[in-house]
């Protein structure tokens, strides 16, 4: 049997700013395949009030939902759960989708849901909301690890995020260190969306 390749471990933050970091991040990586130099996307986030484990965006007409394993040393786990595609089923929304937003599951009437007809299930949904995010990412490679600078858009909220992800959390804590971003908050994007829209009644990291 093939083996599965190891999840990753990442640090992620958001704020208003982080020239300084990105700055340092360009000039320490190695260089990185033409394709993520620079790309853009539109994506929707699925945000629950009752849960903060599964990360769900739905990108090119495609649902993707991460969960969250565990942290070691700060850095957060996350391994896929899910990859759909629309129209989707009412039994994989009933058994699959649902349950990983942990809010009780609508009446389903139809045998299967184009993605219109399952955000108008979330617009209906008291403890659902879909987001609007906008990602203009910059892709770069340093200590081994996978690093990414972005503006993004959040329902037209402008901020910022720096990322590191690696299999081995002592090349993320090596990188972090190099960037300048030892002791800036950890915060996902599940978090962020969370405290931009009001959800959760904390500042960004900057």
């Amino acid at each position: 049997m093939e083996e599965l390749p190891k999840p990753r471990f990442e640090f992620r933050t958001f704020g208003q700013n982080f020239d300084k970091q990105a700055k340092l991040m360009a000039r320490l990586s190695e260089p990185v395949p033409k394709n993520i130099w620079q790309r853009e996307s539109d994506e929707i986030y699925i945000l629950s009030k009752t849960n903060d484990i599964n990360n769900t965006k739905i990108r090119d007409g495609k649902m993707d939902i991460k969960t969250y394993i565990k942290t070691v040393d700060g850095l957060e786990q996350w391994n896929p759960l899910l990859k759909g595609e629309f129209p989707i089923s009412k039994k994989q929304l009933e058994v699959e989708v649902f349950p990983a937003f942990k809010v009780d599951i609508p009446v389903l009437i139809e045998e299967h849901y184009s993605l219109e007809e399952f955000l108008e299930l979330i617009d209906a949904h008291h403890d659902l909301q879909k987001v609007s995010v906008h990602k203009e990412r910059f892709g770069y490679m340093v200590n081994n690890c996978i690093c990414e600078v972005a503006n993004v858009l959040i329902n037209g909220a402008q901020v910022s995020t720096i990322n590191a992800e690696s299999i081995e959390t002592t090349d993320i804590k090596k990188t972090l260190s190099e960037v300048d971003l030892e002791g800036v908050e950890n915060i996902n994007y599940l978090q962020a969306i969370k405290r931009v829209i009001g959800w959760i009644q904390k500042p960004l990291a900057n």
